[in-house]
């Protein structure tokens, strides 16, 4: 049988007078355990020391890294290079004796029974009390904010951790994004959405601790934003967090000339937050009522449905256990989402909605929001005349199609003009709308020139005038006929 392989992971910035002690100690703890030490270029001499010990413990190795590059961008390496090189747990700690070698053996014993350990200082009383005021206050300030912000009752924001590496799946240390101190809560804040376990274990910080504290101001200051952002991303948007499931048949050939990979990758870009955030309440208050409602006046329970140019999938949470969904889309970004939205979806395919890969007559019903107005009036009659293809024969297609005169066709012109007129920032929000419906004959006119018959039109205050439910029935007279 393998035995378990584990991994002590130590960064230092300038901790030549605390390094020796603090590399003895962990090896009189007496560990079967390797030690990793990654040093960013200490301009004290931290890292020609470092291979000075190195070179007297054969179970001890040295990354020399240019530059400081940040406390989390330091754990996320050492994190790489242990599941690179086949480690099953891995431990982590700062060097200026903040955390004790001893408390190592009981953080490791605790993975027997959870995917993280971690040393909670707010689980015994005193356990800061050699603390300066100012490091006091921003330590339990910022285990405040992740306790009611992120809903953590864990202290998130301390490097003492054990991981059971062999349990956690990489893919959720590479959705973090902190380089510096916020590594600690985002990290955890992951790991705990994902639901792997956690067991806190009190720790008294010793004594006397060596060296000062590395956290600034500003640094404090960037780690508060990323709890604030955190807190509103997961408010609009709770499931981006959760890891994707494997989207299997991917076409590296197929290529999107609309730029919606770019659109929905761009979730934390500064200048389009505050749209998507008021998007994603637009889809799941109002977009995703009207569309439940659309589809059970048109299909019965357990229909088979595609949604053709899925996107994010926020829509379609509810109706996932009402009807049978087969997802498409281009983007591989926005199927990763629906995955996330969407974790009871039949299929998620990726596919054109010019070339849907399905038989002819398999579905009970084609829809798509905010799709079609994308494209020109020869192309969706192209998607139009697709989306009949793969309906039975009284099958439906419901499209929500923004109108010309819309609230959000305005609003938006006046964003865009702010952004790029104005302030001079090049920003597009989303690809340009090229065929904004106009009225009740336009729909019936396009509908009918794809052999669809239109059964429905409304368009009012329900959704504050912005998008057309336009419902065709498959025809089972050609246009030319008619």
């Amino acid at each position: 049988m393998r035995r378990t392989r584990t991994l002590i992971f130590i960064p230092t910035y300038n901790e030549r007078e605390n390094v020796e002690a603090m590399v003895a100690q962990i090896f009189a703890v007496g560990l079967d355990a390797d030690l990793l030490v990654l040093d960013d270029a200490s301009p004290d001499g931290t890292g020609q020391l470092l291979d000075d010990l190195a070179s007297r413990h054969d179970r001890m190795l040295v990354i020399h890294r240019t530059g400081k590059r940040g406390v989390g961008s330091a754990h996320l390496d050492g994190i790489a290079w242990a599941y690179d090189h086949g480690y099953d747990t891995l431990v982590t700690l700062d060097c200026d004796f903040t955390h004790s070698p001893a408390d190592l053996t009981r953080l490791l014993d605790a993975l027997g029974t959870h995917d993280l350990a971690l040393g909670s200082r707010y689980l015994r009383v005193g356990s800061l009390r050699e603390w300066n005021p100012l490091r006091k206050f921003l330590t339990r300030f910022g285990h405040f904010l992740t306790k009611h912000l992120l809903k953590m009752d864990y202290d998130a924001t301390g490097a003492l951790r054990a991981y059971r590496l062999s349990g956690i799946p990489r893919e959720v240390f590479g959705m973090v994004t902190s380089q510096g101190y916020a590594f600690f809560f985002e990290s955890l804040f992951l790991l705990h959405r994902n639901g792997l376990t956690v067991a806190e274990l009190p720790i008294d910080l010793p004594s006397r601790t060596y060296g000062h504290s590395k956290m600034s101001f500003w640094e404090a200051y960037r780690s508060f934003k990323q709890v604030v952002a955190l807190f509103l991303a997961s408010t609009m948007d709770p499931a981006q967090f959760r890891l994707t499931q494997p989207i299997s048949g991917i076409d590296p050939a197929l290529v999107d000339p609309q730029g919606w990979d770019s659109y929905w990758e761009r979730k934390r870009d500064k200048n389009s937050f505050a749209y998507e955030m008021l998007a994603n309440l637009y889809r799941r208050l109002v977009i995703r009522r009207r569309l439940n409602a659309a589809m059970r006046r048109h299909f019965r329970p357990g229909a088979r449905l595609l949604h053709a140019g899925c996107g994010s999938g926020h829509v379609d949470q509810l109706l996932q256990d009402r009807a049978e969904i087969t997802a498409v889309d281009i983007s591989v970004p926005a199927l990763r989402m629906y995955t996330q939205n969407v974790p009871r979806a039949h299929s998620v395919v990726h596919a054109s909605i010019f070339d849907l890969p399905f038989e002819d007559g398999a579905f009970d019903g084609v829809y798509n929001l905010g799709v079609v107005e994308h494209f020109t009036e020869d192309e969706v009659l192209g998607i139009l005349g697709e989306a009949r293809r793969v309906l039975r024969s009284d099958g439906l297609v419901v499209v929500f199609w923004p109108h010309a005169m819309a609230t959000s066709v305005w609003f938006l012109k006046l964003v865009h003009w702010l952004l790029n007129d104005v302030l001079g920032k090049q920003v597009r929000l989303h690809p340009p709308e090229l065929t904004l419906l106009r009225s009740r004959s336009q729909a019936r006119s396009l509908l009918r020139k794809a052999d669809l018959d239109l059964v429905e039109y409304r368009f009012g205050p329900a959704d504050g005038f912005v998008q057309v439910v336009v419902v065709g029935r498959r025809s089972s007279i050609p246009a030319t006929a008619s």
